[in-house]
């Protein structure tokens, strides 16, 4: 069956073609033509991320074919100097094809059944790992940023001046983002009004998470002396510790479920083959082929 990203790829590409024959033929590099069904099959083989961005953005598509045109000149010019026909470059191509080999059965064999994890399971997994998706409370903050490194007196006293001249601003009733915008140190917040955005407690500075913690929202704080200079911190907005609710987090905890249960399947399957087969060594002829290879 083919992926939904192939499926909406087949729509995309049926689109852009007529129904003639010669329509079929959607790129074309070093004088061969690269065919509708050829893209859809080498988008069958990207990675299951690639694929999911590919069905999200069907512009991204126009990339994928540049990259498989790229290639498919390169392997044009490797086959054409014969270059695949070397002894040591055709034993690489073995062990590369074996060990690929190796891997799409492997993965045949340990793919969970599609219908699995089911909602009840999903449910499951997400109480007894609720903890893991809780928020913490979380503030959102502004502020404004005077710089005076400590120890340099001439910035510590224009600093000093310049913070005065932002705190009768403040008090005299003016914006506080209009004044972060033109008065704060901190300039790529100041181009936002001093927004600095939604922080946990974790996030913030001791010495500003003191101060922040005990403002009402709206609130503006005390200037904060700290290493790099004066801080003036307004409350934005606060919001209290959550859990994200199972809706926001159930793709990620499918997802979590299927890559367990593949990598058990693997690796019971592995087990099983090896109790039907056990495998021999003789340690004393691997010592003597690994002394030889020293």
């Amino acid at each position: 069956m083919s992926s939904p990203a192939a499926i909406a790829l087949a729509v995309i590409l049926s689109l852009a073609c007529s129904r003639s024959a010669a329509a079929e033929v959607v790129a074309r590099v070093g004088g061969t033509d690269v065919t509708r069904e050829e893209i859809l099959a080498y988008v069958d083989t990207l990675g299951a991320q690639e694929r999911a961005a590919l069905a999200k953005d069907p512009a991204l598509l126009s990339q994928v074919v540049r990259s498989y045109l790229a290639r498919q000149a390169v392997l044009k010019e490797a086959r054409g100097k014969k270059w695949d026909q070397g002894a040591s470059v055709k034993a690489q191509l073995d062990r590369v094809r074996e060990e690929a080999l190796i891997e799409l059965y492997l993965q045949s064999v340990s793919r969970p059944p599609d219908g699995y994890p089911s909602d009840a399971e999903v449910e499951v997994a997400y109480q007894a790992s609720k903890k893991a998706f809780e928020m913490p409370r979380q503030w959102r903050l502004a502020q404004i940023f005077v710089a005076a490194a400590k120890g340099d007196k001439e910035a510590e006293h224009k600093a000093a001046a310049r913070l005065e001249d932002v705190k009768a601003k403040l008090r005299k009733g003016a914006d506080f983002a209009a004044v972060a915008g033109a008065d704060s140190d901190e300039k790529s917040a100041a181009q936002r009004g001093g927004e600095i955005g939604w922080l946990s407690e974790e996030q913030m500075i001791p010495g500003i998470r003191a101060m922040v913690t005990a403002l009402a929202k709206g609130a503006v704080s005390e200037p904060i002396r700290l290493d790099d200079g004066w801080h003036l911190v307004k409350l934005l907005d606060a919001r209290p510790g959550s859990t994200r609710p199972l809706g926001e987090v159930r793709a990620a905890i499918s997802a979590e479920l299927r890559a367990e249960r593949t990598k058990s399947a693997r690796q019971a399957y592995l087990a099983k083959l090896l109790e039907q087969n056990p495998p021999a060594i003789n340690e004393l002829a691997l010592s003597k082929v690994i002394a030889k290879s020293e």
